[in-house]
């Protein structure tokens, strides 16, 4: 079977931007809150760090609910995709949101995008928060260097 279908996943903060609009004007496609995982952005040593950054990656890794969870995540979006490819659809959306768009859902669209790449499926990732995110960082490094 071939792979038409290409994943559009993305991490929001539902405090932030809010879910992110379906732009391939089809309106379907899946929206998984994260708020009910563990939280690294409780942790000061966290504040400034995000889902692609390896402390917390090894944070999350250490939660075996995270893992779980993904699980459950890749088992439905895997049949979406077949369905979608059995179909000749295009597109579909896969959304991540957390409180903020920092922690949780970056470190869940990136492992999803993972999975898929691996399977052969188009996958294009944004991160909603990451340029707001990165800013305050900066700043946060410039105020105190110690950081740095």
């Amino acid at each position: 079977m071939s792979n038409t279908v290409t994943v559009q996943i993305a991490s929001f903060g539902f405090q932030k931007s809010g879910i992110p609009r379906d732009k391939s004007g089809n309106g379907g496609g899946f929206v998984f809150d994260c708020r009910h995982l563990p939280n690294p952005g409780r942790e000061a040593k966290y504040k400034y760090l995000t889902g692609l950054d390896a402390e917390v990656k090894a944070f999350f890794l250490k939660r075996p609910v995270l893992t779980e969870y993904l699980d459950d995540v890749f088992r439905m979006v895997d049949r979406a995709v077949e369905n979608y490819n059995s179909r000749g659809f295009q597109d579909l959306m896969v959304n991540f949101g957390c409180t903020g768009g920092q922690h949780r859902s970056v470190y869940s669209a990136e492992n999803l995008a993972t999975h898929l790449r691996e399977k052969g499926v188009s996958v294009i990732v944004k991160h909603t928060e990451m340029a707001e995110i990165r800013f305050k960082a900066r700043l946060a490094q410039i105020k105190t260097p110690e950081m740095q």
